[in-house]
């Protein structure tokens, strides 16, 4: 299989401003690196729900990213959107991926059932909707890592290959 190509997209509107730091995002980064993907993008925007659709659409469709990680506005605050925009541009949803981010977070907090992260399809490239913090964003990628590469092949018409 040829390598995993990635973006990340920080949704956050006190980093965006610089009234915060992104540490998300930059983790998110290295944990992908450190599987062997290739990170083709970072981005950072407020949350703006037309805005944060427009950059998956620019990621998937422009760049060709296999999978595309957004951080941060999954939560219960009335500007965290980021899943209705990647609904917005969804083709097919993957409710899996969700189901498996929220309930094995729920290891370390009460507070994953209140997470309302999705996993879409838009093209060939896989939306990961994941946690703002830094913390939830490792112990997020930890769950989902294993299927990635499964999941890519899928997206690329590689057809299903055998668990090792």
């Amino acid at each position: 299989m040829e390598r995993i190509t990635f973006a990340v997209v920080t949704c956050s509107d006190s980093c965006f401003a610089g009234d915060a730091c992104d540490t998300a995002g930059p983790a998110l980064a290295d944990l992908g690196t450190e599987s062997g993907w290739e990170c083709i993008g970072r981005e950072l925007v407020a949350d703006e729900r037309v805005l944060i659709s427009a950059v998956l659409v620019d990621l998937a469709e422009r760049c060709g990213a296999d999978v595309v990680f957004t951080t941060g506005g999954t939560g219960l605050a009335p500007r965290d959107v980021t899943p209705e925009a990647t609904l917005d541009v969804a083709e097919r949803l993957v409710p899996g991926i969700a189901e498996a981010i929220r309930a094995g977070s729920a290891r370390f907090t009460t507070r994953a059932m209140l997470g309302r992260g999705v996993a879409a399809v838009l093209g060939k490239t896989l939306i990961i909707n994941l946690p703002g913090s830094e913390k939830a964003v490792r112990e997020s990628f930890e769950i989902v890592v294993e299927v990635l590469p499964h999941a890519v092949r899928m997206m690329r018409g590689e057809g299903h290959c055998k668990p090792e």
